[in-house]
């Protein structure tokens, strides 16, 4: 199939559920002055490989997730979606447009807010810096000032209105970056860390706007973010794509990652009206084989019983049943699986696959 046969059938599926469109993407850096440091017998080191066959779709409406270590290609693969960079091998499409021969109509389309924002006109206040843009966008005097009156009051931030950009701090410069990518109501918003820097009652209301503008149903926003706070993707992310060394190492939603990542799950069991030592001689007995921890908790005459299980065994209700029969009182139960931490953890740099984890 050529380019532009490819390019027809990702138009094709962009019309019907499919934002944005990443089809083998591969980015290499090349040697800055190969040739002079070969004449020259200078060392060098060799290209740098950023993305390899990177192949997922983002669908209408969705807020997916990019999550990976440091250097692992997760700012590469996004510049690429906004035109800023071309990939080496590959192609991708937002609503359609390829990102290399119809990059005008892709960047109408797309807003971009990066995590370390250097574009603003530091002598220019915070609403002269988003006018400038916005008439970059094609907006008109009258239309900029009521859609940059729209951004200050959706991010709270009215009164840094008249306030040089120089004079803002690191949280508000990182909420203006996210209010120009905003600016002409872009069906796709690229939001690269959009909560770094940003106090937590800043970045809760950040992560609620993020969410409003995706469940919209009268003007819904597909959101592609990359973050390193695990918590906050988990919160936010319908779908989270893993990326390790330039490679897509795992793709679905948060839930299904903790639960295919390991099969145990950590059990807690809170319980009053009977002595601790009690309910230790019951348990092995019962159980010579299993190892539990019994400890106090903040309240009086209240026990936690904790032990792991392979999800979905019989060991809670055994457990349970020899707890009751010693006397004990049972408050509550709790199961724990792995977090995203532990999922991302579990992918080595040289291995494709997860090493399972209790």
């Amino acid at each position: 199939m050529s380019r532009h046969e490819h390019r027809s059938a990702n138009i094709a599926d962009a019309n019907g559920n499919v934002a944005v469109a990443i089809d083998h993407i591969s980015k290499t850096y090349p040697v800055p002055f190969l040739r002079l440091k070969k004449l020259l017998r200078r060392k060098f080191k060799p290209p740098v490989e950023a993305l390899r066959d990177v192949t997922f779709n983002v669908h209408n409406g969705e807020i997916f997730g990019l999550i990976g270590p440091n250097g692992a290609g997760k700012t590469t693969l996004t510049k690429i979606i906004a035109t800023l960079i071309q990939p080496t091998a590959g192609q991708v499409t937002v609503n359609g447009c390829d990102t290399v021969l119809d990059d005008e109509q892709v960047r109408r389309r797309v807003g971009l807010a990066g995590a370390e924002e250097r574009s603003f006109y530091w002598r220019l206040t915070a609403e002269q810096n988003l006018l400038f843009f916005a008439r970059l966008y094609g907006l008109s005097g009258a239309q900029a000032k009521r859609r940059i009156k729209e951004l200050f009051e959706l991010f709270e931030v009215e009164e840094l209105e008249r306030r040089r950009f120089a004079e803002l701090s690191t949280g508000n410069k990182q909420r203006l970056a996210v209010a120009r990518a905003m600016l002409a109501n872009p069906p796709v918003l690229l939001l690269d860390e959009p909560t770094r820097s940003l106090d937590p009652i800043a970045a809760a209301r950040m992560r609620a706007t993020i969410k409003s503008l995706a469940r919209n149903d009268a003007d819904r926003v597909t959101v592609f973010l990359t973050s390193h706070n695990l918590a906050e993707v988990e919160e936010l992310c319908d779908r989270v794509a893993i990326i390790g060394r330039g490679r897509i190492r795992a793709l679905d939603t948060p839930q299904n990652l903790r639960t295919t990542h390991t099969t145990t799950e950590q059990v807690s069991i809170t319980l009053t009206s009977v002595a601790a030592v009690d309910a230790e001689h019951a348990l092995r007995q019962a159980f010579s084989d299993r190892f539990f921890t019994l400890g106090r908790t903040t309240r009086d005459q209240e026990w936690a019983v904790e032990f792991s299980r392979e999800a979905g065994d019989e060991t809670l209700d055994s457990v349970l049943r020899v707890l009751q029969q010693s006397g004990a009182m049972i408050r509550s139960v709790e199961t724990k699986r792995a977090t995203l931490l532990a999922v991302l953890e579990s992918y080595d740099e040289g291995d494709e696959s997860p090493r399972a984890k209790s």
